[in-house]
């Protein structure tokens, strides 16, 4: 019992310590968060990736934008690109698997859409391909990295570098900007569902004959 109130008071300081930080994100965030409203305020979708604890986040945020985050409004348009096990299980076993997410978004990345990658080293393959093939598309990047960004600093469009080398750290801290992102695009977003419920549809004449 001793170690796990040790434990949880050195995990509470450290992320307490690492939080503390992330105001040093805000203009990153604030960009991150513009072009992901811009997307979805267009009819355009998401796209999330990541690996391991960086997959949960990628799945966690997609269903933020297809659910809601907290204001009950109409969904947007957002895709996991962890979670489909035949699509997943198909891609590596035809091709390297540093292609899983990069095959995902030439086959379903269109202009306008935006790809959150997530990683807490930045040095994934297949997250560094990801980012890779969408600019070689045109399409937005937003990176949540950590431990100084590894290979995937200065690759994406913005990019949140959590300053901490501690995986757990920057998972806290990646959970805690995204659902900040939410949050700020909440009102936007209820806002534009509402117009979408008033749109009534076109009445078409009568066929003739």
């Amino acid at each position: 019992m001793d170690d796990v109130r040790k434990t949880l008071r050195a995990n509470l300081a450290a992320s307490a310590e690492v939080q503390a930080r992330l105001g040093e994100l805000m203009e990153p965030l604030e960009r991150a968060t513009g072009l992901v409203l811009e997307a979805l305020l267009g009819g355009r979708k998401l796209m999330c990736c990541g690996n391991g604890g960086s997959a949960g986040d990628a799945a966690h945020l997609s269903s933020e934008i297809t659910n809601r985050y907290d204001a009950d409004r109409e969904g947007f348009a957002a895709l996991d690109l962890t979670s489909d096990h035949n699509v997943l299980t198909a891609l590596m076993n035809d091709y390297p698997p540093a292609e899983v997410f990069a095959r995902q978004i030439r086959a379903l990345g269109q202009p306008g859409d935006v790809v959150v990658v997530f990683t807490t080293s930045g040095n994934s393959e297949n997250i560094v391909r990801a980012i890779e093939t969408s600019r070689e598309l045109g399409l937005s990047t937003i990176a949540f990295l950590g431990k100084g960004g590894g290979r995937c600093l200065g690759l994406a469009d913005c990019e949140l570098v959590v300053p901490s080398g501690v995986t757990a750290r920057v998972q806290e801290a990646h959970l805690l900007l995204y659902h900040t992102l939410c949050e700020a695009m909440d009102g936007d977003l209820v806002a534009a569902s509402r117009e979408r419920s008033a749109v009534k549809p076109v009445s078409l004449p009568p066929k003739l004959g």
